[in-house]
């Protein structure tokens, strides 16, 4: 038994260990205490007097951080503070000493912070207020300066996303403001990130005038139609920055307009560099330069600075090119990342300020609560109805949810309120798969089989209907993944964790501790309670009114929905506007929605900020388009004392562009035909058809119903309604495998007949699988508030709606695709069911 499961305990208990060493610590260190720590012991006397210079210069504010300190002291007496933490390997081929200690100190920084980062509704965090330049915009028409600005915006976006910042918001404000709020990130620790955000990424190949090399004195005399360009060249003695100047032809051969990729990569000497890729225009192009130019020097110039000047060797016919100068890893993705996303409107940083919290204290507090009380619920569920086998499945969602949240914390994903209510979720829906174990297991028990061999049978005849329901769903993820942006992307990531985590837990863990505990004897029996008995009721008979009467309610509440029009969006979708106020009390941030909601508007966002290294805040609060004064009157009412006054006011654009709409629009296209081809290959057409059918039921159904009860769509909305996708088609899923299982256990049986079987042997196990999210979605309505009642609203709707497709929509459209006929099913399978006799005639319905 040992023998046998070495693997299983090996496997588990490694995840488990690394789980733990990566949520290690939870919360951030300060980070004078952290470095100071980790100083080798002959170092430390030493490192103490640099630390007592740099909290001295702090302290003056002659700095605004440690960090920024202690790089200006490593700048000024010429160190290297890698000696002083010889356990960080930085690559020795980076001879520049400031470089080498910006990755030393944003290391030390890194590791400093608390596994779990909290995204700007838990936390707050900072935000730039970027300006295109007028001139260039000056130039387009009304709609190309909006084209202008939303590719702008959409290029930011990109370039955050590649620096690895989780959750950021990204909109236009006025007509040629762009605001970028960042959860999680010190503007006073990394600045280079701003500069890597409004970098043009303009990329030149120029020639060196002929002759030339690089000088160690800057020539007097410049050739007509060159210029004097400098690049830096590391002293290999001192560690410092030299310069070398190049004369450098003005008019390039050529620009990277055509450059179709770029990549950072390291040479194998561990030199970072940066890979270009043409495309077959560039290529052509970069051919004709080389094969033109052969022994001469190649200028690389990027947004009007040298990095390199190679020489051109040979003709470079491949369509490839390489930028070299001496980078560190961050400057090279930097690079890269700029390159792969070049900026064609000049931006400049207006405003810097920190951003606080977008929810008040109460509101985090209610949403931890109910995250509490909906994973003590879905608990409980188990441990009454299974008894020990709901004690291992609780064991087993604890290794779960630490591996969730220890995957999270590696990738760099933010924690956001919305993100803590999805893992509740995905708790509730984790325990589906025991579920399905367990009553297998029940079956087995019932027809008198030890308990040994019930727990053996029970999870090979749950394994494939488990393995297909979330094979599918990784299949929704990795098309959130490739079609999303922003939002969608980030929640295909979540829910892909999610999936993988489960059946991790779940087929592994879960079942190493059941045959640990069965096969050793520790328990000898398992209590199992029943919700529902078995029903003997005709659910095709039923199928034709319930179908109808559903999709009746789904064209109501679809033609409400185009009826509302603009109104179903938040202002994540549609902008609005947002005022400044100044105040002489501060305001509690859920008293001011409360105050708003009363006024007859409930979409409001107010949020606190500060200029960055000052200490004077200002409230901003962000309501529908012409809103905004009616906000403002209805606080001045409530709050006298407060001191309002407003001191400016601005259009902001929506944070979720048009190009999101349709990418999720797509997702959800793409997901369904996906459906269609997986289920009809692992099971057969008719089953595709029906699980497409009652895929898009619950989408169309969940949406409708969402915004018949005056619920508005937010950002967050838009993830819940994939997962509500991913849940409908597990329900299936579970009712379809059953339904093959009867066709091949029932060969004299009418279609009508296997359907109906099928159905009442799973409807208790459904019912059971469905409650348990229920519960952990129903705490968060009634003990959560704003976004998490919003979200859990949706789920409670599509927990019911993908209970009722699966036995009244999917099933039913599968029965008319094959006419009830069980001939046309068996027709049309790639395994017809095998007989025990011969020349017997089969049953056609």
């Amino acid at each position: 038994m040992f023998r046998r499961n070495l693997w299983k305990l090996t496997l588990s208990a490694g995840i488990l260990l690394w789980a733990v060493w990566t949520l290690t610590p939870i919360q951030n260190r300060d980070f004078g205490t952290y470095v100071a720590s980790q100083v080798s012991t002959a170092k430390q006397a030493e490192f103490g007097k640099l630390l007592t210079r740099a909290n001295a210069r702090v302290d003056a504010k002659q700095a605004g951080s440690l960090y920024t300190a202690l790089k200006q002291i490593g700048l000024e007496d010429n160190l290297d503070l890698s000696e002083f933490f010889p356990q960080l390997r930085i690559e020795e081929s980076l001879k520049n000493k400031e470089k080498r200690n910006a990755l030393v100190l944003d290391e030390m920084l890194k590791r400093s912070k608390g596994s779990v980062q909290l995204g700007l509704d838990l936390k707050g965090g900072v935000a730039v207020t970027l300006e295109a330049d007028q001139s260039a915009l000056a130039k387009q028409g009304v709609n190309d300066k909006q084209n202008k600005l939303g590719k702008a915006i959409e290029i930011i976006s990109n370039r955050i996303n590649g620096s690895g910042v989780a959750e950021p918001i990204i909109r236009a404000v006025g007509e040629n403001r762009i605001e970028v709020q960042l959860p999680g990130v010190s503007l006073r620790e990394n600045p280079d990130l701003l500069t890597d955000l409004i970098k043009p990424a303009r990329l030149d190949f120029r020639l060196v005038y002929e002759g030339t090399r690089a000088m160690l004195e800057q020539p007097q005399q410049v050739p007509p139609g060159y210029e004097v360009m400098t690049t830096e060249r590391d002293d290999p003695h001192t560690g410092r920055a030299t310069e070398e100047y190049y004369v450098v032809k003005s008019v390039p051969e050529m620009s990277g307009e055509n450059v179709s990729r770029a990549i950072a990569t390291s040479d194998q000497f561990g030199a970072y560099r940066v890979q270009l890729t043409f495309n077959s225009v560039g290529a052509k192009q970069f051919a004709d330069v080389t094969s033109n130019n052969v022994h001469r020097l190649l200028a690389i110039v990027l947004d009007g600075r040298l990095y390199s000047a190679p020489e051109i060797q040979t003709a470079i016919t491949g369509g490839q090119a390489e930028i070299t100068g001496k980078f560190s890893f961050r400057e090279a993705l930097g690079l890269a990342n700029a390159l792969n996303n070049p900026l064609d409107v000049p931006l400049q940083i207006k405003e810097q300020y920190e951003v606080g919290p977008s929810l008040a204290k109460d509101a985090v507090t209610s949403g931890v609560k109910a995250s509490i009380i909906g994973t003590a619920a879905v608990c409980a569920f188990m441990i009454t109805f299974y008894t020990t086998g709901g004690l291992v499945a609780v064991t087993t969602l604890a290794v779960n949810i630490l591996v969730i949240l220890a995957v999270m914390s590696s990738i760099g994903a933010t924690m956001t309120l919305p993100g803590l209510a999805g893992i509740v979720l995905t708790i509730g829906m984790a325990v589906d798969a025991n579920i399905l174990i367990f009553e297998r297991m029940r079956e087995e028990i019932a027809v008198g089989k030890t308990l040994a061999t019930a727990n053996q049978s029970g999870y090979l005849k749950a394994l494939w209907t488990i393995l297909d329901a979330h094979a599918v769903q990784l299949i929704i993820c990795a098309i959130m993944i490739w079609l999303g942006t922003g939002p969608i992307k980030g929640f295909g990531w979540t829910l892909l964790i999610g999936v993988l985590s489960t059946l991790f837990s779940v087929l592994i863990t879960a079942h190493l501790i059941m045959e640990l505990l069965v096969d050793s004897g520790t328990i000898k029996t398992i209590k199992m309670f029943r919700m529902l008995k078995d029903l003997r009721v005709d659910f095709v008979r039923y199928g034709k009114p319930a179908a109808i009467a559903s999709v009746a309610l789904v064209l109501v509440s679809v033609a409400y929905v185009f009826y509302q029009g603009d109104r179903i969006y938040s202002i994540d979708f549609t902008g609005g506007d947002v005022i400044s106020l100044q105040f002489k009390e501060k305001l509690d941030i859920g008293r001011i929605r409360e105050v708003a909601k009363a006024a007859g508007i409930s979409d409001v966002n107010p949020t606190y900020i500060s200029p960055v290294g000052s200490d004077r805040e200002t409230l901003k609060i962000e309501a529908p388009e012409g809103k905004s004064g009616l906000v403002y009157a209805a606080l001045q009412k409530s709050f006298p004392a407060a001191g309002l006054d407003k001191i400016g006011e601005s259009h902001i654009g929506a944070s979720i562009g048009k190009e999101i709409e349709w990418n999720a629009l797509l997702a959800i296209g793409v997901s369904m035909m996906v459906i269609l081809v997986y289920i009809a290959f692992r099971f057969e057409f008719g089953f595709g058809v029906g699980a497409m059918a009652s895929t898009l039921h619950d989408i169309l159904m969940n949406i409708g119903i969402f915004v018949l009860f005056g619920h508005q769509f937010s950002a967050p909305m838009v993830a819940a309604i994939l997962c509500v996708a991913g849940y409908s088609i597990n329900e299936t899923v579970v009712v379809f495998d059953r339904i093959r299982e009867e066709l091949k256990l029932n060969p004299t049986g009418t279609l009508r007949d296997i359907i109906n079987n099928a159905i009442r042997k799973v409807f208790a196990r459904t019912i059971m699988t469905a409650t348990t999210t229920f519960l952990a979605a129903l705490a968060l309505f009634l003990f959560g508030g704003g976004v998490l009642r919003d979200i859990s609203f949706a789920f409670l709707v599509g927990i019911v709606t993908s209970t009722f497709s699966a036995i009244f929509i999917a099933a039913q459209v599968f029965y008319w695709w094959h006419k009830g006929d069980r001939k046309h099913v068996e027709a049309h399978q790639d395994i017809a069911p095998k007989y025990e006799w011969a020349g017997s005639s089969r049953a056609s319905k």
